[in-house]
């Protein structure tokens, strides 16, 4: 799964520590995310989608596999 939270995320001016604070996970976490390698829940796609202002469908891209 592709993402563009990174992008989003410097639109809102917050480093990866702000944006792990705002949806209560690791800064770690968002990077591993960030990196695609991390397999979220919807609950915390939803969560960082809500804190970037935007959708769940504008930050990740589904590939098949």
């Amino acid at each position: 799964m592709k993402n563009r939270i990174k992008e989003f995320r410097a639109r809102h001016d917050l480093t990866q520590e702000q944006l792990a604070n705002l949806v209560e996970v690791r800064r770690e976490t968002i990077g591993h995310i960030e990196k695609g390698r991390y397999n979220l829940s919807l609950m915390l796609a939803w969560r960082i989608a809500n804190a970037l202002e935007s959708s769940i469908e504008e930050l990740f891209q589904f590939e098949e596999v």
